[in-house]
């Protein structure tokens, strides 16, 4: 199925390298999600989320026409995301808006359990454990944020990723490791109830 859809996506590309305004569409309509939603994570749900993804898309219309396909389309389609999300994130951290309460409002992790409905107790400590979830997420250096956010909710494979962050496979699997090690480094006092 990957391949059917990389091709799938590299045909609408070609159409858009032609001006096919219908074409271009339907790529926006087809990954707008998995932009919007790795941004969003990248970005602690900044109020430039929306700008940042829409950017991405002006991006790919505007490289349509040099485009080549070397790798996967969403390899290069990330690889604009990232480029703009750090560039954002620099921009930020040099003006010194990045705040703590920022970085409570983003990673959104699901932790479902059957018994959340019947014991309101249980549905707090869930929130409460999601809170520092997401501020552990946050606190990571952004390009193993990145790692995470593409393996964990895009489910990209090593190659992939290693694409977009302009790594090898192994740098990749090296920052998804210390990513999780300090994760669990975070996390350790809740891992322990």
């Amino acid at each position: 199925m990957g391949d059917e859809a990389n091709e799938e996506d590299l045909a609408l590309m070609a159409a858009v390298a032609k001006g096919d305004e219908n074409a271009f569409a339907k790529l926006v309509e087809k990954h707008q999600r998995s932009v919007l939603g790795t941004v969003a994570k990248m970005t602690n749900q900044s109020p430039d989320t929306e700008d940042i993804a829409q950017q991405v898309f002006i991006r790919l219309w505007k490289s349509s026409k040099r485009y080549q396909p070397t790798a996967k389309f969403t390899t290069f389609l990330f690889t604009i995301t990232r480029n703009l999300v750090f560039n954002a994130t620099r921009k930020k951290t040099r003006r010194k808006e990045h705040s703590f309460d920022e970085q409570e409002d983003e990673w959104h992790q699901t932790i479902e359990d059957q018994n959340t409905r019947s014991r309101p107790d249980r549905s707090i400590e869930q929130n409460e454990l999601r809170e520092v979830i997401d501020r552990a997420i946050a606190s990571l250096p952004e390009k193993q944020r990145l790692a995470v956010v593409l393996r964990r909710y895009e489910k990209m494979p090593y190659e992939e990723i290693a694409g977009v962050l302009e790594l090898s496979v192994s740098a990749v699997k090296s920052q998804l490791f210390r990513a999780r090690a300090a994760l669990r480094e975070s996390l350790e006092p809740y891992l322990k109830d």
